[in-house]
């Protein structure tokens, strides 16, 4: 669970992550834990979406507006944290035109949603299995596409809706749709420890925090900001990591011979492998990378079983991995492949 939010953390491009598990298991903890670690960001000042003043195409209406009248300020502030409530609806989550005041005035007025706040943050959604699916949609395709977009009467509004999606549920509450769930890059499913020393470490923890909340913090802060200066160092060099042709066959002999429909599954263990490495310091990815990535990403696409009998383990993943690479016949790593062989022969010839 962990590293599902980590790796989200470095790479918000992988997907999000769903975590499932049963009550009192510190789901929720986790999901807002995150928050903490990720560090603050430079956005275009008193903008209600937190565009990012190095990227101007993806910027929002207003900030182009703003930017051809040379208005444009930068500032610095903390990467934001939204709770998604279950009642939420529609508009609430994609934000409203105001279609009078645009007749009357001629000028677009646009009320923030959800959507807006979370920008370039973390969308925290409870019980998302108890969210309306119309929802949930519409969550899923603003993360993967990046923005939102809200048309009504002829009349639209654009906004950049980059964010890390985390969803937590208690299947015991219900099941989400299969192709929802596949829309979920990463899944992690949470049980109770069962070890004693381990349960009564968490009592003296969680007793600690509500004696003096300010000293627990204190206790900790330098271990949160060892990891949050990781994540920070990771980002700048996550789009400098480095794949091969033998890696990308490696991914894709893994998913066909576990039967995983279509090829999401494929671009979420490359990008998760890619986080890996960053988070490691190292500018190429390993087959360790690739089986950490496909331990997340696996689990909940795997087909014909339900959820809770189809966890596969990393050693599991690992034994799977070296089968397709031997039937494959790619090399060993670092080694160049026939495959790679040939394609740098027809390059040459070309």
């Amino acid at each position: 669970m962990k590293r599902a939010l980590v790796l989200n953390a470095v790479s918000p491009q992988i997907g999000g992550v769903l975590i499932r598990g049963e009550r009192g298991t510190a789901k929720s903890t986790a999901a807002r834990a995150l928050a903490a670690l990720l560090p603050d960001i430079e956005v275009v000042a008193d903008c209600r979406f937190g565009c990012a003043p190095s990227r101007p195409n993806e910027w929002c209406d207003d900030c182009r507006v703003r930017h051809s009248d040379g208005q444009l300020k930068i500032a610095t502030r903390r990467t934001p944290f939204v709770d998604l409530p279950v009642s939420a609806t529609e508009d609430r989550v994609v934000g409203t035109l105001d279609i009078e005041k645009a007749i009357q005035t001629g000028e677009k007025h646009f009320d923030a949603g959800v959507l807006a706040s979370a920008n370039r943050g973390l969308l925290y959604v409870d019980e998302v299995n108890l969210l309306d699916d119309h929802v949930v949609d519409l969550l899923l395709d603003s993360a993967a596409m990046g923005v939102n977009v809200v048309e009504r009467e002829g009349i639209s509004f654009t906004h950049p809706a980059k964010f890390i999606l985390v969803g937590t549920m208690n299947p015991e509450e219900g099941d989400i749709r299969p192709q929802l769930l596949d829309r979920f890059a990463f899944s992690a499913h949470i049980t109770g420890l069962a070890d004693t020393q381990q349960r009564v470490q968490i009592m003296e923890r969680r007793i600690a925090f509500e004696m003096d909340p300010d000293g627990f913090r204190e206790q900790w802060a330098d271990s949160e900001k060892q990891l949050s200066d990781q994540i920070y160092n990771a980002r700048k060099i996550l789009n400098k990591v480095r794949y091969t042709r033998r890696d990308l066959i490696s991914i894709a002999g893994l998913t066909s011979s576990m039967n995983v429909d279509g090829h999401r599954a494929d671009l979420v263990i490359l990008r998760g492998a890619q986080a890996l490495a960053a988070l490691d310091g190292r500018q190429y990815i390993s087959d360790q990378d690739i089986v950490l990535a496909a331990e997340l990403a696996l689990p909940h696409r795997i087909k014909g079983r339900p959820f809770q009998d189809a966890s596969v383990t990393a050693y599991e993943l690992e034994e799977q991995l070296q089968d397709v690479q031997q039937e494959m016949g790619v090399g060993e790593q670092g080694e160049t492949t026939e495959q790679e062989m040939d394609a740098e022969s027809v390059k040459k010839k070309r």
